[in-house]
C-alpha cells in the first residue's frame, strides 16, 4: 500500500488531483497506532482522471515506476477498473490491483482495492502528508501524498456515522476524539454542516444517533467488520457510551480534560520519544499491542517477574543507561508503577476499559522499536509529532456525584460525561478542587 501510494504521489496526472482519505489515510498518514484498513479511498479534484480506460494506462505507468524502485510487481493483466453508479446516481470507480511482492503466495495474487469518486465536497484545502513507512526501504521523492486534513477527515467520519452507522465509523470518530491533539471542534462542526448541506441531510445530533434504526445491526456487526482489522477489539459499549462526550465537545461544551503526563524521572531521558518501526527488536515482546491497548483505553494483563498484574498503560520512556520503562497504574492498588521492558514476560490485552488518569502518550508515535544500543538496532528517522510534556500546577478535581478524581492543568471544575469508578455512566457535570500538585 505504501509503495502504491508513493507511485500515485509521483505520477504527474495523479499527484495534484487525487486526494487520499478514509481509514487507511488515518493509519498511513496520521496515526500508525491505529486499526488496519483494506482499501485506498480517493476523491478526484481539478478534473483529474477517473475514466477506467485512462486509469488502466496510468496505473501501468505507476506499476512500472514502483517495480523499478522497489521490485514489487503489479501485473498489467491483473489490473481492473470498473465504473458504477453510487447511491447518489453519480459515477464512481472501483479498482483492483494485484501485486507480487517479496513473499511468494500460492494461488491468486493478493490485491489492493481502490475506491475513487469525484462526487464529494472538499470543505478545506487538501494537505501533503508523509506516507507512513516503518520499513527500511525509503520512498524516492518527498514521500508525501495529497490528503484530507484532520478537520476534513473528522467531519467526514461524523457524517458517515450518522448516515450509515457502521462499526468502523464509530470506532474512528471516538478514536479521533480521544487523541490529545485533536482539531478545533468549531472547525469540525463548520465542515460537518457544509458536508451535510451538500448531501441534503440533517446535521447529526446525539438524539438522532440514539434513535437511529441501525443500532441493532451495529451491535451485530461490530465483531464481523472489525475483528480482522483490530487484533484486540474493544467492546462496542466502550465506544458507544463515549458519544455523549463527542457531541457535547462538537457543540462547544468544555468537556475535554487536560490530563497531566507522568512526571519525567531524573534517571530518564526527558526528550526521548519511541521512533516508528514494525520490529519487536528480537525480544519477542509485542510492545505495539501495549501501545494499541493504551490508545484504545484498555487494560493489559502483564506477566512480570513471575507474577501477573492488570495495569493501565500510559507511557514508554528510556533511561539514561538505555533501558526501556513502561509507566502504568496497577488497577488493584491504583499505584504508579514502572516496568523494565526487558523483564516483561507476557502481555494480554483485556476487554476491561479504563478512564485515563494521566495523558496516554502512545497515540502520537508509531510502533515501538529498539532504541540505539539495544541489540545493535538503529531506529529509522522519525516523521511523526512528538508527545507534549507539560509542567506546572496540577489540579485534582473530584466529581460531586461519584467521587471520581480528574487531573488538570487548569482550575476549571466543569466535568465532561464520564464513567464512575465501577464503569457506569455518571450524571455529574461539576466537581471541586480537592488537591493541587506540582509537576
Amino acid at each position: 500500500m505504501g509503495w502504491l501510494l508513493a507511485g500515485i504521489s509521483e505520477h504527474p496526472r495523479l499527484r495534484e488531483t487525487w486526494v487520499f482519505k478514509g481509514g487507511t489515510c488515518l493509519k498511513k498518514c496520521y496515526f500508525e497506532t491505529y486499526r488496519f484498513s483494506e482499501d485506498l479511498d480517493f476523491t478526484v479534484i481539478n478534473g483529474g482522471p477517473e475514466a477506467p480506460e485512462d486509469l488502466l494506462a496510468i496505473f501501468q505507468e505507476v506499476g512500472r515506476w514502483v517495480y523499478q524502485e522497489s521490485g514489487i510487481e503489479f501485473p498489467t493483466a491483473l489490473m481492473r477498473f470498473d465504473s458504477y453508479l453510487n447511491p447518489r446516481g453519480r459515477q464512481s470507480i472501483q479498482g483492483r490491483i494485484s501485486y507480487r511482492g517479496p513473499i511468494e503466495r500460492r494461488g491468486d495474487l493478493p490485491r489492493v482495492k481502490l475506491d475513487v469518486t469525484s462526487d464529494e465536497l472538499l470543505v478545506r484545502a487538501p494537505v501533503r502528508q508523509p506516507i507512513g513507512n516503518s520499513y527500511p526501504d525509503a520512498f524516492p521523492g518527498d514521500g508525501h501524498v495529497l490528503a484530507y486534513d484532520e478537520v476534513e477527515i473528522f467531519a467526514e467520519k461524523v457524517r458517515a456515522l450518522a448516515e450509515r452507522l457502521r462499526p468502523r465509523d464509530l470506532y474512528d470518530v471516538v478514536n479521533l476524539f480521544w487523541r490529545p491533539s485533536k482539531p478545533d471542534p468549531h472547525d469540525i462542526q463548520q465542515a460537518l454542516q457544509e458536508k451535510c448541506r451538500f448531501k441534503g441531510i440533517e446535521v447529526p445530533t446525539l438524539e438522532a444517533m440514539g434513535s437511529a434504526p441501525g443500532r441493532g445491526e451495529l451491535e451485530a456487526e461490530w465483531g464481523n467488520m472489525l475483528a480482522h482489522q483490530i487484533a484486540d477489539l474493544p467492546p462496542l459499549d466502550h465506544f458507544w457510551l463515549e458519544l455523549p462526550a463527542v457531541f457535547a465537545w462538537l457543540g462547544g461544551e468544555e468537556v475535554s480534560e487536560e490530563l497531566p503526563p507522568f512526571p519525567v524521572e531524573p534517571r530518564e531521558q526527558a526528550d526521548w520519544v519511541a521512533p516508528p518501526t514494525i520490529a519487536t527488536w528480537g525480544l519477542g515482546l509485542p510492545l505495539e499491542r501495549i501501545r494499541f491497548a493504551g490508545t484504545n483505553r484498555l487494560c493489559v494483563e502483564l506477566g512480570y517477574q513471575g507474577g501477573a498484574r492488570v495495569i493501565e498503560p500510559y507511557s514508554l520512556r528510556r533511561t539514561q543507561d538505555g533501558n526501556l520503562l513502561l509507566h502504568a497504574i496497577r488497577v488493584d492498588t491504583r499505584a504508579h508503577r514502572s516496568y523494565r521492558v526487558d523483564k516483561i514476560e507476557s502481555v494480554r490485552v483485556t476487554d476491561q476499559p479504563f478512564e485515563p488518569t494521566y495523558e496516554v502518550e502512545f497515540s502520537s508515535s508509531g510502533p515501538i522499536s529498539a532504541p540505539l544500543g539495544v541489540s545493535g538496532v538503529r531506529s529509522p528517522s522519525y516523521r511523526y509529532p512528538t508527545t507534549r510534556r507539560s509542567s506546572g500546577t496540577i489540579y485534582v478535581v473530584e466529581c460531586l456525584t461519584c467521587g471520581k478524581k480528574f487531573y488538570r492543568t487548569s482550575s476549571g471544575t466543569s466535568l465532561r460525561p464520564h464513567k464512575d469508578k465501577g464503569g457506569w455512566p455518571c450524571s455529574g457535570r461539576r466537581g471541586y478542587i480537592v488537591d493541587t500538585r506540582h509537576s
